[in-house]
């Protein structure tokens, strides 16, 4: 993994050659340092011997399919990882957020669009967005340290993913109020359009690792016919500095 001011480096997976090679030009004109492989096995073993900063993955894969992959990837560290999808499969596009990707792109694509989204993910994961400083957000045993980029619940260190993390200190950081789906799409994910199922999956992994019983959030609530909101249980999460 590289420091903030080396070119990022992106592991594309995908065993078709011409993709793989249309996405590796795309990404090295934009300065990536790119690798591709052509398999999960390979591709796990690429990633955990030297981890790249983004996984552009495609979820039909031979032998071992992108949702291991991310799954085992997921087990280790939270290194972002785009999903590549087939036009109009919805399942495959959740089942693929739910098993931790931060984004996904149907096939078939532009490669300037996958290009934006890359860039999108890499600047949220490096903490430049939504979730830049170095304030702490508090909120009884929930710690969201923004400069450490690290939560804490109860004492313990919880692994959220980029997106989570974002998510989560967006809604921390405006306390009682409810957003939309897609007002959270534009917010937190830059997308000024897009499939709002995202969110919802976003929400749901959240509330599994903070929410005591994520049927019965106190936390991230649902507002019905709106969207979510953050709801305190300890006074407004007001962020702190050091």
């Amino acid at each position: 993994m590289t420091s903030a001011t080396s070119p990022p480096r992106i592991l594309v997976v995908d065993d078709d050659p011409m993709v793989a090679e249309v996405v590796v030009k795309y990404l090295e004109r934009d300065g990536h340092r790119v690798d591709s492989v052509g398999n999960g096995a390979e591709a796990l073993r690429r990633a955990l011997s030297d981890p790249p900063d983004l996984v552009v993955l495609d979820l039909m894969l031979p032998g071992m399919d992108g949702l291991q992959v991310c799954k085992k990837l997921r087990e280790r560290w939270p290194v972002p990882v785009i999903m590549l999808t087939a036009l109009g499969e919805e399942i495959d596009r959740v089942v693929g957020l739910e098993t931790g990707a931060d984004d996904y792109v149907t096939k078939p694509f532009s490669p300037r669009e996958l290009a934006l989204r890359v860039q999108s993910v890499l600047r949220r994961a490096r903490g430049a967005l939504v979730t830049s400083g170095t304030g702490v957000l508090r909120d009884g045993d929930l710690t969201v340290d923004v400069g450490a980029h690290e939560v804490h619940l109860g004492g313990r260190e919880i692994t959220l993913t980029a997106r989570e993390f974002d998510l989560l200190a967006y809604l921390m950081r405006n306390p009682r109020q409810a957003f939309s789906r897609s007002a959270l799409l534009d917010q937190v994910w830059g997308w000024s359009f897009g499939d709002t199922s995202t969110v919802t999956v976003h929400v749901r992994r959240l509330r599994e690792k903070i929410e005591p019983d994520p049927a019965a959030p106190r936390r991230i609530v649902t507002v019905w016919g709106v969207g979510y909101r953050y709801e305190p249980v300890d006074g407004d999460p007001a962020a702190e500095r050091p």
